[in-house]
């Protein structure tokens, strides 16, 4: 290595790295590569430079980013153990690396051990020790990665770490490939593939070839030029709108695919997004979870993996840290628990090389709704293409036989009209018949849809509801019942103990820390409630961020520990620590042998551990408190045990009678009847002779003549909001049922607290428990079901039975979920939501709509948008159908008695336009009223057209068809114009006009179908207000100054007035329409 004198006299050091150079950032010890010129220099952030021998110390050159950060270092330390002694200069100095020379001496990555370590999993060629890789990737495997920078003093990087975001460049990010979202230009294109706009064009060119021959160059190419502008503004505008929603959709994809994973960190367990992990990192698993990387299994506990996304087979993988240790991204914890060490991230993965092949296409599905409107255009369609068609007879025979004249031409008489002059007004005619056509075609219905789904769903993630299938969002309007869970979705998911019974003696939690009381529990019995609270457990407890001293963790101060786990984990870990439990220490004195984890069929957690002092193996239970006491035949009684009695370390039981199981038994309900949740722990000890087997997988844990040692009582408080929420869901009658594993009286007292049911209610079939649902007949559940608000000590069967039969009375059912054993049910429910926070991957995977905060909240403002997307879907409807039913009826009346039709194809377009693209964005986009949930839901099988549309429709139908053609028969007489030069020109302009200005007038009607103010909300809704008056702003422009273009002439100002008179008419009539009565709601 070579010194030089710098340039300037700010100390300066410059790496070049493979053709790259390192730096360090300013507020950053992690280097990052800068390609720049060979001769650029960096200021070493006032480090004192320094030389480094090669020839004599020995440079530890993992990567690039440890070189740089131990260049910068060497001023503090003089004997460097890794990398030797480093001479110090304290004059500024320019330094540069021999790079292949640091190579050639030093042991580092090389691209074959990162190729090794990113395919050990895709190749199944691993038969070593997974803590030696470890050692290899530089992880602590009871640490996991370090978190920051080696100038901090604890949970940091040493001078041979790696920081995360050198690993992200070295085996690339968890990052999936995924297919492009399409491109604008692909949009454009796929627009200018409508076959309509197809045969448009080539009437432009042959209007335009024609023009140009008959009437010469500058007066010839108007007609054509004019149709291609029209043609080329539709394509523009549709192809941005589909690239826009492109681009919202795939962004949704993104977040849908972006899970939170549970990895280790600087001795800490956080949550991080999935593609934050990196090759190196601890990732702890559990049921439910998907496996975010490829990885090599450090230890686990009853762990049962389902990989068949892979292999197609049902048949679940049970994989093992010393045999089969492989865990493949993409795959499932179906129970069980553990920690995996990742190998291999994103596209280096065996699931990356899958999705390479595919793509997440469920947010460009089409929706059922989508397909009905699809099918219902495509009727509409062939209506338009049939008149087309006839009135393309009609046009040629009368023009043929002389009884019209096509736009001012001469009619066709033989042996004088020349051919040019036949081909040009058959040309004419067609291309008229054609823009019938794309006026008939209602393609803005399937983008109405697509427009409101887009913005739906950016405004339901704004209201904490992430949409992974489209055709939720429109379902979950004609929601009929809501069966929600309790935990964390009616209540706050914060679980705290506030009352117990130990041992006969009834302890109520102090509102300080300590809980002193628990100090005066004999040591043998605080002892065995230690142990059962710690090894049968999937939390942990650690130091808090701000300190890093173990020494803490035996102190009674909060702030000195952090707990990671579920909330009724966290809550035990809790109550144990404020009894001076020391977590680490106690898991310490025992190991663990076997476990069984728990799930909400069972209801209970057990584990098998075996303590180091007494060679002894106990067998810890804990879960819901009334089945755990039904496995006791024992209880520890507080009279019968000596406080400080050491001689017997594990007390025995007194013999369980059955009063004083009721007497239990009454406890449980009494704490229940609190709301609180019960959850009871009891011990056994194994027989000598079973020890041998307490080691094999198949071993199942003993779960008879249990000795009850505790009944512990949880608060978990309802959300303040939810009372409110389920009333405004109820009163748009939606029928809101709890669902929940808690006890009968829990469950009851949530219920009222959340308004679900009554105060004091007695009817005993308004909460039932699961196991009554199961014993009713069909008919016997179709029968009471109406009536049930509560299911307590549900089974996950026991949801996707109610679900099965309140479909089968007809009820569109929405269902909430959190747990690996709710997905059948929240894939049979019409809308399946899952919790975004509690919620496990498969039952996020398995649902429509996610739950970002697992509040009932945000399921109730889904129901207002999903009501939302039906209700602007029916407006624009309405008015769609309004402008093809008044543009066929007009131009057929029109052309079957004078042989013409009074708008050009240019005026046609811009018809289309309006109604089509700018029509759609207008009333698609409504925000939901309040008023939506004051109305019943609309049921599953509801008519795209329902009456109240039927009717309004007609009308405004009836009444623009009358004065347009009252303008085209009679319009020269009515508006005085007898005389003019320019007056069919000038009445046929006023038809135009009037004919754009009535749909921009009905555009407002639609706003309101049911409603005599059509104005309500107008004033709130910005973006409508800036489409019509960019819409009548653009309308003058065509009318007033584009008259080449649009076939128009200027208008004076009496001749505007009566235009926007005759439209605004359209207003009263709309109010006077909804004074007859609709058969629909008479009925209701």
């Amino acid at each position: 290595m070579q010194a030089q004198e710098p340039n300037d006299a700010s100390p300066s050091v410059r790496l070049h790295i493979d053709d790259q150079e390192w730096l360090r950032d300013d507020n950053s010890a992690i280097a990052r590569p800068h390609v720049y010129g060979e001769d650029y220099s960096v200021n070493a952030l006032h480090y004192t430079p320094l030389t480094l021998d090669t020839q004599k110390h020995r440079c530890d050159f993992k990567v690039a980013s440890t070189v740089v950060i131990a260049v910068l270092r060497f001023q503090s330390y003089k004997d460097y153990s890794k990398t030797g002694q480093a001479v110090c200069y304290h004059s500024s100095y320019q330094v540069r690396i021999d790079v292949d020379d640091l190579k050639s001496r030093n042991p580092q990555w090389t691209s074959e051990f990162i190729q090794t370590v990113s395919s050990i999993v895709r190749n199944r060629d691993f038969k070593g020790d997974s803590r030696v890789l470890a050692q290899e990737l530089r992880t602590d495997l009871s640490r996991g990665l370090p978190t920051t920078t080696p100038s901090e003093p604890c949970g940091g990087l040493d001078d041979d770490d790696v920081s995360i975001e050198e690993r992200k460049r070295i085996f690339g990010d968890n990052v999936y490939p995924r297919k492009k979202s399409r491109g604008l230009w692909s949009c454009l294109w796929t627009a200018c593939q409508d076959t309509t706009l197809i045969i448009l064009m080539i009437c432009a060119a042959l209007a335009l070839g024609f023009g140009m021959k008959t009437d010469g160059v500058q007066q010839g190419w108007y007609d054509g030029v004019s149709i291609a502008f029209a043609i080329l503004l539709v394509i523009i505008v549709t192809g941005v709108s589909d690239f826009k929603q492109s681009r919202q959709f795939q962004r949704l994809a993104h977040e849908v695919d972006n899970i939170k994973v549970e990895v280790t960190r600087g001795g800490r367990r956080i949550n991080v997004s999935s593609a934050d992990i990196v090759v190196g990192d601890v990732v702890q698993l559990k049921v439910g979870d998907q496996v975010p990387a490829d990885g090599l299994l450090i230890e686990g506990y009853s762990l049962s993996i389902d990989e068949s996304s892979f292999t197609g087979e049902s048949e679940y993988y049970m994989p093992d840290p010393f045999q089969q240790a492989f865990l493949r991204s993409g795959s499932k914890v179906q129970e069980g628990y553990g920690s995996m060490l990742v190998t291999a991230v994103g596209a280096s993965t065996e699931w990356g090389h899958m999705m390479k092949l595919l793509s997440n296409d469920n947010m460009l599905e089409q929706t059922p709704l989508q397909e009905r409107l699809t099918e219902a255009a495509t009727f509409i369609g062939k209506v338009g293409l049939s008149v087309a068609l006839l009135l393309l007879v009609i046009l040629i025979a009368f023009y043929f036989t002389g009884h019209s004249s096509t736009s001012g031409d001469a009619k066709f008489r033989a042996g004088h009209t020349n051919v040019t002059d036949a081909i040009d007004a058959l040309v004419h005619i067609f291309s008229i018949s054609v823009t019938i056509v794309v006026v008939a075609v209602p393609e803005g219905l399937p983008l109405a849809v697509t427009l409101t789904l887009a913005y739906s769903m950016r405004k339901m993630m704004k209201d904490n509801a992430l949409v992974r299938r489209l055709a939720a969002c429109e379902t979950m309007g004609s929601a009929t019942t809501i069966c929600s869970d309790k935990t964390g979705t009616l209540t706050v998911n914060q679980m705290t103990v506030v009352s117990s019974w130990v041992a006969g003696k009834f302890i109520v939690a102090q509102s300080d820390y300590t809980d002193e009381i628990m100090y005066t529990l004999p040591a043998s019995l605080r002892s065995l409630l230690f142990q059962g609270i710690v090894q049968n457990t999937t939390g942990s407890v650690f130091p808090a961020k701000s300190s890093c001293s173990q020494d803490e963790l035996k102190g009674h101060e909060r702030q000195a520990v952090e707990v990671a786990g579920s909330p009724t984990e966290a809550a035990l870990l809790w109550w144990g620590l404020k009894a001076g439990m020391d977590f680490e220490a106690t898991r310490l004195e025992s190991r663990i042998l076997q476990v069984q984890t728990f799930n909400s069929a069972t209801k209970r957690a057990g584990v098998a551990v075996q303590d180091i002092d007494h060679r002894l193996v106990l067998v810890h239970w804990k879960g819901a408190a009334e089945i755990i006491v039904s496995m006791c035949s024992k209880w520890i009684d507080m009279e019968h045990l000596q406080k400080d009695d050491d001689s017997q370390h594990f007390p025995g039981g007194l013999l369980m009678s059955a009063e004083k199981r009721r007497e239990i038994m009454a406890i449980i309900d009494s704490m229940a009847s609190s709301s609180l949740r019960c959850v009871a722990m009891a011990y056994t000890t194994v027989e000598r002779e079973d020890k041998e087997t307490c080691n094999r997988g198949t071993w199942t844990l003993p779960d008879s003549d249990l000795t009850l040692l505790a009944i512990v009582g949880m608060k978990d408080p309802c959300r303040p909001e939810v009372r409110a929420a389920v009333a405004d869901v109820t009163q748009a009658g939606v029928v809101v049922r709890m669902v929940t594993g808690d006890n009968l009286q829990t469950a009851k007292a949530i219920a009222m607290e959340c308004g679900i049911l009554e105060k004091g209610c007695v009817d005993e079939l308004k909460a039932i428990e699961g196991a009554t649902l199961r014993s009713w007949t069909d008919e016997e559940r179709r029968k009471n079901l109406p009536g049930v608000a509560v299911v307590a000590r549900a089974l996950p069967s026991d949801k996707l039975l109610l679900v099965e039969t309140l479909q089968s009375m007809g009820e569109v059912v929405a269902v909430t979920g959190d747990g690996t054993n709710d997905a059948p049910a929240l894939r049979k429910a019409d809308i399946g939501l899952s919790m975004g926070i509690q919620g496990t991957e498969v039952a996020k995977e398995s649902s429509d709509i996610i739950i970002l905060d697992d509040n009932f909240t945000s399921v109730v403002k889904a129901v207002r948008w999903g009501r939302s997307i039906n209700f602007n879907i029916q407006k624009f409807l309405q008015f769609q159908l309004t402008v093809n039913v008044t543009a066929l009826t007009v131009n057929f009346i029109a052309a079957m008695s004078s042989g013409d039709v009074p708008l050009t194809v240019v005026q046609l377009l811009w018809v289309n336009l309006i109604m089509d693209t700018l029509g759609a964005l207008a009333l698609a986009t409504e925000p939901p009223t309040d008023e939506l949930m004051q109305k019943p839901p609309m049921g599953r099988h509801k008519p795209l057209i329902n009456y109240a549309m039927w009717r309004n429709l007609i009308v405004q139908a009836i009444y623009q068809v009358a004065i347009l053609l009252a303008l085209q028969f009679r319009g020269i007489e009515l508006l005085h114009l007898s005389g003019e030069t320019d007056a069919t020109t000038i009445n046929r302009t006023v038809i135009f006009n009037t004919f754009v200005l009535c749909q921009l007038f009905n555009e407002v009607n639609s706003r309101q179908p049911y409603e005599q103010n059509i104005f309500r909300g107008l004033d709130k809704n910005h973006l409508f207000m800036v489409i019509v008056g960019a819409t009548l702003a653009l309308q003058v422009v065509m009318v007033e100054f584009l008259e080449k273009f649009a076939s128009t002439i200027r208008l004076d100002w009496q001749q505007w007035l009566v235009c926007i008179g005759l439209a605004a008419l359209s207003w009263p009539i709309a109010c006077l329409t909804k004074l007859i009565p609709s058969i629909h709601r008479s009925k209701s």
